[in-house]
Parts: structure tokens; C-alpha cells; sequence
């Protein structure tokens, strides 16, 4: 049974960003934070409030949003591509391949990290950032208006700057310019359409232009949540590495407020262009006709337990915001309903076939939250596994929305939060004796699953230790550093 009316099926607009954290949108945000049209859509449909990105990197998540599997089934567990250059996607059995068999034309509009660039991976039409830097590039110095990220800052950088371009000229303003360019003039206004808006932002470089780069700086912005478990011997010798290697442990206070700042300025941006997508719609009546998906691909630290970036499974680097809102004409459709049962990016494709009135195979990681909001799912995911690390997993989790279990491969380090109680994650419960039956209980799950795929990573009932080389901390921190990047770079990540 569907809650699709028979007779139209709706166009379906899925908007994500890169690096936003779960606490930027709705309940979780701080009462200061502007994002007025994010929160319309929140007031409209679900909101997803336990959803996660179970393998938090750029590339997988975005593979698992193409496939509906999650990053232990497609096996890209980090940044990579197969030997031949390519993502482990399927052109033929991909969501926009998918949208397209079910009548759809396709579109994918923004950041995709997709290898190589400009594989299409079953969209009709993509445009890339790419495209907005060569453009600028030839027009901008002939406007007088300069060059886009001019200021020096590298794209794995949490030091904040301002963009060295107007607001109207940015990145952000541009990926909706070609979303409204598309409505508006460039698809057949006789076939329903699949749109993917893909924001580059907020990921590094913090640089938001103004007004957005003042608006937070004389806000009560929120410290950086700091665990008891992060400092000494009791921290994952890998999540140890990870922080040293990229110098992100040496950040000073007044750098970390500034670069909130600008990390808040920048999501802020989005929204108010966010506003401008949706008014496209309601010019030519389709606003209310449009399913909405929005979500990131992961988070950011953005200084929590000593460190930024992503890549691992605390709050502030997995967990993502995720809305979704049905229109207005479909029967029971769920309004400002919150729900708190783990979901995960490899849904994103099995809600979206849902709502054009397609169906999915059994071995699809991902579940039809339309069906979840509407109490039609009949097995609702209980757990949610996730890991990350190439060539293997750093280390594996689980979690149901409460309760959340952490196994560091590296040197064996358990953890084990209660996210009722300690949404943060400030103590490991792992070593209190109240809670060893929770840890055993999470412990026997991941075995049992890992067990169930014949993974290398459980011999004889146990889960192994593989011990990460003593690397002097000099050395670590004597790597290249992470944030040099150009303008010119051979891959789809410029921000």
C-alpha cells in the first residue's frame, strides 16, 4: 500500500549538504542559528532526529545515497576508488538509473565526488562545481570581482577566512542558480523530475561571505564538547592519530570560536538560497507537488574531543540532520512528527523509489522512511551498524538511537555511551560494571553480524587487535599537510 495519490506523481528534490552537523537544524540547534526555510520544512514533514552517516566520509556516503547500501555492503569503507578508477556503483541499478526506469528525468546539480569527475552514474544531466570555477575563472577578472578561494586556506582547514567573492558570486549562490535554471527553463514540464541539489558547504574553507561571515561572531556560540575518555591513555589510539597527524588537537580556543563562526554563517547562507529554490517551485505551482529529502553526507568535529573533520562515529562527525516532507495532497502524510529510530544515508534511495511508486530488492541496506513515518514498515531498522578505515575498518559501531557501542581494531578500545543521558558522549561506560551487560550485549551483536559476512575481523568468536605501528608524535605531525588544495584539483571536492 502507498500513500502516493494514483494520479500524479510528484517531482522529488533532494537537497544535501557536505560537513553539516546534526545540532545546526531544528530542536538540536542553537536558539540563535537563522534558517528559517529548513525550519518550514521541519514545521511540514519528519524529522529524522537519530540519523546517521554509518560510514562518514565523503565518497561512501555518497555511494550509499546511489545504491541504498550501506558502506559494509558496497565496501567502499573510505575515500577511494576501485582499481579501474571508478565507484562501485552500478549506471544500470543506480537511483537516478532507477528514477529514470519509473519516468523520472534526472538531474544532479552540485558536489558529487563522483570518480572519475564527470561519470554521470545513470543522470541525464550533471553539473559539477567544476564548471563554476571555470567559469569564474574566465568572467570573473573581466567583472572585476576577483577569483573564488583566493585566500589561501586548503579545504581540510578549520582556520576561518571570508570568501574573496560577492555573496551573489559564490559557489552556494551559483548551485542554486542552475537548480532554478533547471526548473524553470530546462526540464519538460510534462515528466516529473528527480533533482539533486548538492551544496559544497559548510565543509572547509570556513569562508562565508558577508553578511553571513559577522552574523555569529558576537553570538553565544557553544564551546566544543570535550570527552573525559578524549585526553590520556583512555583515547582510541587510532581516533589519537587521526587529530596528531592533521595537527587538529592544536587548534587554540580563539581559533575554534572564529572558525564556529564562519561554520554557522555558512549554513545560514545555504538556507536563505535554500529560500530561493523553493520560491522557483512555487512560481510554477510545483512547491506543493515536491517530495523534499535533506540531509548531509556527515559531520564535523568542529574541535569536539580535541579534534575536527569527520571519519569517525561520534555525534558531531556521523550524526546528520534529515527531513523529509511529503506534499501537501497525500493522504495521513506525517506533519512536524519527530522520530528518534536509527536511520542512515543508504535510506535516501529506497525513499525516494518509494515515492515515485517503485519498489526495491531484499538485499537493499536502505528502508522506505515514508512507510516508517507512516507506521506501514514492518520491521523497522532496531540497530544501526557503521564503520570506516581503509583498507580496514579503524574501527566498527552500532547503535539504536540510545545506546552506542564503539570497537577500536588499532588497540582494542571499547566504548560505550548512553545518548539519553550523555548526548554528547562526555564518559565512556565501557569500564563501569553497571553497564557491562549493555557492553556485552553490543559486543556479541557486532560479532554476530561480522560473523554473518565471514569478515577477517572476528576470529574464533573475538574481535581481533591490530595493533596501529608507535609512531613517534614528531613524525605524525611532520606529515603533508591535509589542507593544500587548489582550485585545480583532478577530483570534484573544491568548496
Amino acid at each position: 500500500m502507498s500513500t502516493r495519490p494514483a494520479q500524479r506523481r510528484p517531482n522529488i528534490v533532494l537537497i544535501t549538504t557536505d560537513q553539516q552537523r546534526f545540532d545546526t537544524t531544528g530542536p538540536d540547534a542553537p536558539p540563535f542559528l537563522r534558517t528559517p526555510h529548513l525550519d518550514h520544512l521541519a514545521r511540514e514533514g519528519i524529522t529524522f532526529r537519530r540519523a546517521y552517516a554509518d560510514c562518514p566520509v565523503c565518497i561512501p556516503s555518497r555511494i550509499s545515497i546511489m545504491t541504498g547500501l550501506q558502506g559494509f555492503s558496497h565496501g567502499m569503507l573510505g575515500n577511494g576508488r576501485l582499481p579501474d578508477g571508478t565507484l562501485p556503483i552500478d549506471r544500470a541499478r543506480s537511483l537516478p538509473a532507477r528514477m529514470r526506469a519509473l519516468g523520472y528525468q534526472t538531474a544532479a546539480i552540485g558536489k558529487m565526488h563522483f570518480m572519475p569527475m564527470r561519470a554521470r552514474y545513470g543522470f541525464e544531466e550533471m553539473i559539477l562545481p567544476d564548471d563554476y570555477y571555470h567559469q569564474m575563472a574566465r568572467f570573473s577578472w573581466a567583472a572585476g570581482i576577483g577569483q573564488p578561494m583566493q585566500h589561501g586556506l586548503g579545504q581540510n582547514e578549520l582556520y576561518p577566512s571570508m570568501a574573496t567573492v560577492p555573496e551573489s558570486y559564490t559557489l552556494t549562490a551559483w548551485i542554486v542558480d542552475q537548480c532554478v535554471e533547471y526548473i524553470k527553463r530546462r526540464r519538460d514540464p510534462l515528466v516529473p523530475f528527480f533533482l539533486w541539489c548538492s551544496f559544497s558547504k559548510p565543509h572547509p574553507p570556513l569562508d562565508p561571505p558577508e553578511p553571513y561571515y559577522s552574523m555569529y561572531r558576537d553570538a553565544p556560540l557553544p564551546d566544543p564538547w570535550i570527552g573525559a575518555w578524549s585526553e590520556g591513555p583512555e583515547c582510541p589510539k587510532a581516533f589519537r592519530h587521526f587529530r596528531e597527524s592533521w595537527s587538529l588537537d592544536l587548534l587554540p580556543p580563539d581559533v575554534l570560536r572564529a572558525a564556529r563562526a564562519a561554520y554557522y554563517g555558512l549554513i545560514t547562507q545555504i538556507d536563505y538560497h535554500v529560500g530561493r529554490l523553493f520560491a522557483a517551485l512555487q512560481d510554477l505551482d510545483l512547491f506543493n507537488e515536491t517530495v523534499f529529502l535533506f540531509t548531509s553526507d556527515h559531520g564535523e568535529l568542529l574541535g569536539d574531543h580535541h579534534s575536527g573533520a569527520k571519519s569517525f562515529f561520534y555525534e558531531g562527525s556521523a550524526h546528520v540532520p534529515f527531513i523529509l516532507r511529503l506534499p501537501p495532497s497525500w493522504e495521513g502524510r506525517p506533519v512536524g512528527t519527530t522520530i528518534d529510530l536509527p536511520v542512515c544515508l543508504a535510506d535516501v534511495f529506497t525513499t525516494c523509489l518509494a515515492a515515485a511508486g517503485g519498489q526495491v530488492e531484499p538485499e537493499i541496506d536502505g528502508q522506505d522512511l515514508i512507510a516508517l513515518a507512516t507506521g506501514r514498515l514492518e520491521q523497522p531498522r532496531a540497530w544501526l551498524e557503521a564503520a570506516c578505515g581503509r583498507p580496514q575498518p579503524h574501527w566498527h559501531g552500532l547503535t539504536d538511537g540510545r545506546w552506542k557501542y564503539l570497537y577500536y581494531f588499532g588497540d582494542g578500545r571499547e566504548q560505550l555511551f548512553d545518548l539519553d543521558t550523555d548526548p554528547h558522549e562526555l564518559t565512556n561506560l565501557a569500564e563501569n560494571p553497571s553497564h557491562r551487560s549493555t557492553l556485552e550485549a553490543c559486543r556479541a551483536m557486532l560479532v554476530e553480524r561480522l560473523e554473518r559476512r565471514r569478515s577477517s575481523l572476528v576470529e574464533h568468536g573475538r574481535l581481533v587487535v591490530r595493533p596501529l605501528p608507535d609512531e613517534p608524535l614528531a613524525r605524525r605531525r611532520a606529515r603533508p599537510w591535509p589542507g593544500y588544495h587548489t582550485t585545480e584539483y583532478p577530483v570534484d571536492v573544491r568548496h
